[in-house]
């Protein structure tokens, strides 16, 4: 067999999969819009208002040793969050916080001094003049559903924007929203290790 290794900048109200859910009464953007590659399959997922890096394959095991909890690899986010987070915050997010009964591993936090250089998103984040936005660097090692998003919700700055930028050593970079590539040997030989 061939295997196929993909990296796709997911763009915001898309699907992290390629067919629609029948029970819904709307229309929803899916991957089979963006990638025309067969019997690939995204390792991991992105929530349809999450944005960023997305890693598709037709290598079962490595899909499997990706997804599993215990192999514990980093994934950054760029994250923008209403108001300015505080020093008491950063530190509970890098130590960990409690969501849904469930103690989040420590995470590499550090809020940004610049806002990222990324396209506009469509649409826009909703706008307060009174409420200033913060951006922040999230590095997890876990993936739990909506993890980032409950995270900084639960010591009190909600996620606005979240925009997925590595997974471990593959970084968004040039890729634009909506595009996608196959990764390199180099690339590939890194991601099996591991």
């Amino acid at each position: 067999m061939v295997y196929r290794y993909i990296l796709f900048n997911k763009p915001y109200n898309v699907l992290s999969q390629f067919t629609e859910n029948r029970d819904s009464n709307h229309r929803h953007h899916t991957l089979k819009e963006y990638i025309s590659v067969d019997s690939v399959y995204p390792v991991g997922r992105l929530d349809q208002d999450s944005e960023g890096l997305l890693l598709l394959t037709n290598h079962g095991q490595l899909q499997h040793r990706l997804t599993n909890p215990k192999f514990a690899h980093p994934r950054t986010y760029w994250v923008q969050v209403e108001r300015i987070p505080d020093i008491t915050a950063l530190k509970q997010l890098q130590e960990g916080v409690t969501i849904k009964n469930y103690q989040t591993r420590p995470a590499k936090v550090k809020l940004l001094s610049v806002e990222p250089s990324l396209p506009p998103r469509n649409p826009p984040i909703r706008f307060r003049k009174t409420v200033p936005t913060a951006w922040l660097e999230i590095t997890l090692t876990e993936g739990r559903n909506r993890q980032v998003r409950r995270m900084t919700a639960a010591v009190g700055f909600p996620t606005l924007r979240l925009v997925r930028i590595a997974i471990a050593h593959l970084r968004l970079e040039e890729l634009k929203p909506g595009e996608w590539r196959d990764l390199n040997s180099t690339e590939i030989e890194s991601l099996k290790q591991i």
